[in-house]
């Protein structure tokens, strides 16, 4: 897989934020069939940085109700990042 294939999306929320700044971790939506090496020579090629760790997580999708019936929002899968020494992305 291409890595601009592998991430989707950086995440900026609170808690990412946070993360940043106190844990120099970062945060991305990413493809769900990419695995833990993909995802970390994507990050490595993309943003120019030495990953550390990755840890991953698959996010249910939420029902709800709509006017024909029940729904659904698709799966989706988080990398969170942890980059080695003082490298940093710029997200912001």
């Amino acid at each position: 897989m291409e890595p601009t294939t592998v991430i989707k999306k950086p995440l900026i929320t609170e808690k990412s934020a946070w993360e940043t700044e106190s844990r120099n971790r970062y945060s991305f939506e990413v493809d769900m069939r990419a695995r833990k090496p993909q995802i970390k020579a994507a990050i490595e090629k993309i943003y120019g940085v030495k990953v550390a760790k990755v840890c991953t997580q698959i996010r249910k999708g939420q029902y709800f109700r709509t006017k024909f019936g029940p729904a659904k929002t698709s799966n989706w899968k988080r990398a969170t990042v942890l980059l080695a020494g003082d490298d940093r992305i710029d997200l912001f």
